[in-house]
């Protein structure tokens, strides 16, 4: 693949993706501006409401401007990297979530893995058996694990097996990676399992379709190995529509780790933004879910990238007519 076209095509894509960030910067700005309340009092958070304390918030804060040139010096800080101070001990946001945040990645790649690991081969294995007893049996699993939430999911396995067998922790992430590994197993079945059961359906349904093709009874025809017909012409074509969604499946993992660290008791940037919420820790509010939204944006670039280098019909840099 000509690398010159990727970089253009990564290039064209960050044209776009610059732009959106901008726009949700502003959203999140203007949401939390227009929320009820006082801003200054808000951002005291235990500290004495004095008239002097408040009339100092309002200067460093810049509440007394106008709307605009509010969002451009909060805009002007978070381009220096600059998210500002919690309210609770005044620590620099970007600290508070670069502190939480290899939990929440490992937590996210430990169910990602377990997605793709076990929902593409079990989709194609339902395929291959379409109809059969098999093929059945993950098709109603799949059914389950649409129908269950990742927090009633997490619960039923925290009984199951935290409690009632006594296999693995029912809170904490633990310390060292293989006492973290133990500890993370439930959080990331439980984050799994529902997100699995859409990558079983679209491996199962692609896979179907890329069967009855005519090139796969070609390939057999002319007596190729059925493994190579099977990864060459059949897997790898099926994957098009999983790559499709994967950043949809990413996403929804990082959507729903806010459900499972709050049922587990995790410590990660879910959980973070939860406190933020309830405590209305403007600038903690402001930071994470600016860092989600740019979470956002890369894994869908990422995902167009990796959809090129999976489908070589999708031309770079030179989409013509």
């Amino acid at each position: 693949m000509n690398p010159g076209g990727l970089a253009l095509f990564i290039a064209r894509r960050l044209a776009f993706a610059v732009p959106l960030l901008l726009l949700i910067s502003f959203g999140v700005f203007a949401l939390i501006h227009l929320a009820p309340g006082d801003a200054a009092r808000a951002l005291l958070g235990a500290r004495p409401a004095s008239p002097a304390t408040i009339a100092a918030i309002r200067e460093a804060y810049h509440l007394d401007d106008p709307f605009f040139v509010q969002y451009g010096e909060w805009l002007w800080q978070v381009l220096q990297g600059d998210l500002g101070r919690s309210i609770r001990g005044s620590q620099p946001v970007a600290w508070m979530i670069g502190d939480r945040l290899p939990l929440t990645a490992w937590l996210t790649l430990y169910g990602t893995i377990l997605v793709i690991g076990l929902g593409i081969p079990l989709g194609a294995l339902a395929a291959a058996r379409r109809g059969g007893a098999l093929d059945r049996f993950v098709v109603m699993m799949g059914v389950f694990g649409v129908s269950s939430p990742a927090f009633v999911t997490g619960i039923i396995l925290l009984y199951l097996f935290g409690v009632v067998l006594g296999w693995f922790p029912t809170f904490g992430a633990g310390r060292g990676f293989l006492d973290q590994l133990h500890h993370l197993v439930l959080p990331a079945l439980a984050l799994a399992l529902s997100i699995m059961a859409i990558v079983i359906k679209v491996t199962r349904a692609s896979m179907i379709e890329v069967l009855d093709k005519d090139y796969v009874g070609f390939a057999r025809a002319r007596g190729l190995a059925p493994a190579r017909v099977f990864f060459v012409y059949v897997l790898r074509n099926a994957l098009i529509p999983v790559a499709t969604a994967a950043g949809i499946i990413i996403i929804a993992l990082v959507g729903g780790a806010i459900y499972v660290e709050t049922t587990f008791s995790l410590p990660g940037i879910a959980t973070l933004m939860v406190e933020a919420v309830q405590k209305r820790d403007i600038p903690l509010i402001q930071g994470t879910t600016l860092f989600f939204a740019a979470f956002v944006v890369l894994i869908n670039l990422g995902i167009d990238v990796l959809y090129v280098l999976i489908d070589p019909r999708v031309r770079l840099g030179q989409e013509g007519a």
